[in-house]
């Protein structure tokens, strides 16, 4: 491609390359760059990539975009953003692939990958379209799945990701839009036809500092939509769309809004609802038990309307719709007690699922979890807090503790539990605190496993260790069943 057609649409400060020059590859890693290739000198979070411009200029990069004057001996083009640059020029090199499909953005704190799954449903079956789902769990072109490394690509990776996407058929993206993606311009200049917004409660806090930057942050998603469908009930609903730039369409169980839920029943079993809006008023269930579950249904609905579904043809697949893996995730042990996997890993979350168990439980809610390491650490005494007000016995261990030293972050756990009269016994090895809560379950217990949802991996410094609480779970049960057989002998 000529360096004039990668550079399309992509304002220029200044220019000291010919435009007409091949370049052979787009690379933003020094140490990926190839001979031919187009070097984007990124200014990131943790490095800025104008340092290693010599370093691909070695490797034969034949130009460099930057926002600096390279004091390296290769031809340059300098931007305002490289940032913006990157996610334009990559857009270029792959041809738009998301101008030619229907894209649909999910952002908030919680709820995110519930609602891509329960979309992605509607629209196979009432749309007749095959989806490409991008998102924490995985990403899925149709049937098939793709595995992820972080929630939204880097923009590069994004945009080769959904040229596969259409060249596999795909007509409807449905993707999650992390707060980091937005601020760091990955989803930038893809036109979106649909942004949800599902909550804002504290997470991130490490990268964004302040919860209006985090707000700020997720609103640029309603800048680069035609439909926002908004949670109305959230406190940060208005600051988020107040520079809105799309058509917006509110839901809510409680304000006034375009679309709302009434005569809301919520049971071990999943939620019901009559979904009203103007032009109808529809009964809704959802297998998935949980209140919150009613907002990650109405901004399916108001998503599903604003792309031409009516709420019945909606709320007929929703009936049917399978459980989303590691979100409320019943493990069958054929003891008389039971276990849940769910993702919980900020205090919103957490309040969330131990108040839908709590509504159900016969016995004790036991809730076992740990915080995640180099990760927001003032959220960690709040989610101690709310354990030891929601559970009968709290277990605390250990989740991603990747570089920090695992006692330091259950300490920080601990210190929002002091005060509470709550049980509760600190195992740093996670294996071990999920072999203890097993043996030591009661009849008709609820044990909840928080914070590893999906995930099939503990973080230990920089390293990924296999751990699936699932096998922990069938392997624990296998050893008990043989450890009760051999001293009935």
């Amino acid at each position: 491609m000529k360096l004039r057609e990668l550079l399309a649409e992509i304002p220029l400060i200044e220019c000291r390359a010919d435009l007409d020059m091949d370049i052979s590859g787009v690379s933003y890693d020094s140490r990926k760059t190839r001979r031919g290739d187009l070097f984007v000198a990124v200014t990131g979070y943790a490095a800025d990539g104008h340092a290693y411009i010599p370093a691909a200029a070695e490797k034969g990069a034949a130009c460099v975009l930057c926002e600096r004057v390279p004091e390296s001996d290769v031809p340059w083009v300098r931007v305002e953003s490289s940032r913006r640059a990157l996610a334009l020029l990559s857009a270029n090199w792959f041809g738009h692939p998301a101008r030619e499909m229907t894209m649909i953005g999910v952002t908030g704190t919680n709820g995110k990958t519930t609602t891509t799954y329960l979309l992605k449903s509607i629209l196979e079956e009432k749309a007749g379209a095959k989806v490409g789902l991008i998102g924490t769990n995985q990403n899925m072109i149709g049937e098939k799945v793709l595995e992820t490394e972080r929630t939204t690509p880097e923009s590069f990776e994004l945009q080769k990701l959904l040229r596969l996407m259409k060249n596999s058929g795909c007509t409807h993206v449905v993707m999650e839009v992390s707060s980091h993606a937005l601020y760091l311009e990955r989803v930038y200049g893809i036109p979106f036809a649909v942004g949800i917004f599902t909550n804002l409660t504290q997470d991130h806090l490490d990268f964004h500092k302040t919860m209006e930057n985090y707000c700020d942050a997720k609103a640029k998603l309603f800048r680069m939509c035609k439909v926002g469908v908004v949670n109305a009930d959230d406190p940060w609903c208005a600051r988020l769309t107040k520079n809105a730039a799309c058509r917006i369409l509110t839901y809510a169980q409680h304000a006034a809004a375009d679309l709302r839920a009434e005569t809301v029943a919520l049971s071990a079993d999943g939620v019901s609802f009559e979904a009203v809006s103007e032009e109808a008023r529809v009964p809704v269930f959802v297998g998935i038990p949980g209140g919150f579950m009613v907002y990650n249904t109405l901004d399916v609905l108001g998503a599903a309307m604003a792309l031409g579904i009516p709420l019945e043809d909606s709320a007929q697949v929703l009936r049917c719709s399978a459980h989303v893996k590691g979100r409320v995730e019943v493990v069958p042990t054929g003891e008389d007690y039971t276990m849940l996997i769910d993702y919980a890993h900020t205090p919103d979350a957490v309040e969330n699922v131990l108040k839908t168990v709590r509504g159900f439980a016969k016995g004790r809610v036991v809730a076992l979890f740990g915080c995640g390491g180099d990760r927001d650490r003032t959220k960690r005494p709040l989610m101690g807090a709310i354990a030891a007000q929601l559970a009968d016995l709290v277990i605390v261990t250990s989740d991603n503790p990747r570089t920090e030293d695992p006692k330091g972050i259950i300490q920080d756990i601990l210190a929002g539990m002091y005060q509470a009269q709550t049980p509760h016994i600190v195992l740093e090895n996670r294996i071990e605190a999920i072999q203890y809560a097993m043996d030591h379950a009661q009849k008709d217990d609820v044990i909840v496993l928080m914070g590893k949802g999906h995930e099939t991996y503990q973080i230990i410094g920089t390293k990924k260790h296999h751990l699936d609480e699932r096998e922990v779970i069938a392997e624990h049960l296998a050893e008990m069943k043989k450890r009760k057989e051999q001293q009935e002998k």
